[in-house]
């Protein structure tokens, strides 16, 4: 009797732990193919572009006597800049064109009255008209010059921002002296540095993601809001102090114009990755390389896999991965090949969704 009890205490031990094997607890997706962009990133700044804004300046010595604007200003065409007041020296020189201009005009009129009572001859009617054009294309040109006024006020050309102000109120300068930089309103462009092992991979009118990288400024729901823009100009030569390739981006012109100085990352889409769309932490790495867990008859079944691209969400893979069997994205790091698992009915969270675009 003591022997048959045992006997049944041992088979009913065994059946309990064939019901208690272990098993791991995972979420799962189907699996999906499709494309990623491929990318180059690089970093930059927005700057006024080479035909994105103006130096003004006044070719004449004179004294710098109000500031109406400060850098970074937003500015309209016509307004008020700064004021400007010529020195003695050069306001002398224009009221002697003026006085010039006049005196060719009274010799002109003169030569006239002569010649029509026939005591001047038309060599001499000639030469007075060509003093008179002399002495009126030189004050014309200080006029272009220095603006013409002891005092002067310098507007904007165009609507734009202040880029900058080199001068100080009340300081002398002297001609050609650059007074105020005013950038055009859309006029910035990106300027992002490319390594030079990429620039082969650029080509004129690849569009690109431009996320801002000051706190703050384009602050979104996750924190980055991304603007969208399109490669105008790409360098031949290496930048001096960076040993990168200057590279040229301009934002879509519906989209929020950037501020000067303002801190971008670049990624710049040079082509498409096909392939397996997976989340990033759905694949993993050991001594043998990329691998994944597909469930197979509720087991874990480990395929191996390359890498091909990706971005900071999706991972593209090649491999021989089934399209039928689940894709195991939560709780595969616990898994071995072969290993019981129970599924999640649970969808995966959005984190783990990858993004692309499917059917490629």
């Amino acid at each position: 009797m003591n022997l048959r009890l045992a006997a049944f205490v041992l088979l009913l031990t065994g059946a309990a732990g064939a019901d208690d094997t272990p098993s791991v607890l995972v979420k799962t997706q189907a699996p999906q193919r499709g494309n990623l962009p491929e990318t180059v990133t690089a970093y930059g700044t927005a700057v006024p572009a080479i035909n994105g804004g103006m130096t003004l300046s006044v070719q004449a010595e004179g004294r710098v006597m109000h500031l109406m604007v400060t850098p970074g200003e937003a500015v309209h065409a016509g307004q008020a800049l700064l004021e400007f007041q010529l020195s003695a020296a050069a306001g002398s020189t224009y009221e002697q064109a003026q006085s010039a201009l006049k005196l060719a005009r009274q010799e002109q009129a003169r030569t006239a009255r002569l010649l029509a009572q026939q005591l001047a001859t038309r060599d001499q009617q000639a030469q007075a008209d060509k003093a008179v054009g002399d002495a009126q294309a030189a004050l014309t040109a200080l006029e272009q010059e220095n603006g013409g006024k002891p005092r002067q006020t310098i507007t904007a050309p165009f609507d734009g921002v202040v880029g900058a102000i080199p001068v100080a109120q009340g300081e002398r300068v002297q001609p050609g002296v650059a007074l105020v930089t005013v950038t055009r309103a859309g006029g910035l462009v990106i300027t992002v540095g490319i390594e030079p092992s990429q620039r082969r991979r650029l080509k004129l009118g690849q569009s690109a993601t431009l996320v801002s990288l000051d706190a703050g400024l384009d602050a979104g729901s996750d924190g980055e809001a991304a603007r969208h823009g399109k490669l105008v100009r790409i360098d031949k030569a290496l930048n001096p102090k960076t040993r990168l390739v200057d590279a040229d981006l301009v934002p879509d012109g519906d989209a929020e114009e950037p501020l000067q100085g303002q801190a971008f990352r670049a990624d710049i889409e040079v082509g498409r990755v096909p392939g397996w769309l997976l989340p990033r932490n759905a694949v993993l790495d050991d001594e043998q390389g990329a691998y994944l867990f597909q469930v197979a008859d509720g087991k874990a079944v480990r395929v191996n896999v390359k890498r091909v691209g990706g971005d900071d969400n999706t991972t593209v893979v090649d491999g021989p991965v089934d399209p039928a069997r689940p894709l195991v994205t939560v709780g595969n790091y616990q898994l071995a090949d072969g290993m019981a698992v129970r599924q999640d009915d649970a969808p995966a969270t959005p984190a783990n969704a990858p993004q692309g675009k499917p059917g490629a």
